[in-house]
């Protein structure tokens, strides 16, 4: 058998790949996975992500996960104003609502405690607000 690829042979080298790209997406899901506080981790993966492409681009080489993770990382950004947005606009009621969720023992009074929320806020329940 004859080897025919059709890339060139380097000579025992491997091409070199940026892979800042995916510790960016890392840090961007990371982001997500950890709201509101993941604004921080969001920040970093949109950082990352673009220091990936420019030293990509410097290098003539690869960058996977590189834009995701800038698309992935300003998700996580705006995911996080939105919550804390919630948490600053409807202070006193996510406090009466996490007040309600630990005193629910039941499924039953939880249920009323979610439905208290959702008259007051207009917003379905979510564990965020319960924690």
């Amino acid at each position: 058998m004859t080897d025919k690829s059709p890339e060139p042979q380097t000579e025992g080298r491997l091409p070199r790949v940026e892979r800042g790209g995916l510790w960016g997406l890392f840090l961007g899901m990371a982001g997500l996975l950890f709201q509101p506080y993941g604004v921080v981790l969001s920040v970093f993966g949109v950082v990352q992500g673009f220091r990936a492409r420019r030293a990509a681009r410097a290098n003539s080489t690869q960058a996977p996960g590189a834009l995701l993770s800038v698309a992935v990382g300003t998700l996580g950004i705006v995911m996080s104003l939105a919550v804390t947005s919630v948490f600053v606009v409807y202070d006193e009621e996510v406090r009466a609502y996490r007040d309600c969720s630990a005193r629910a023992h039941t499924v039953s009074t939880q249920e009323q405690c979610d439905q208290t929320w959702e008259s007051e806020t207009g917003m379905p329940p979510s564990p965020l607000f319960a924690s």
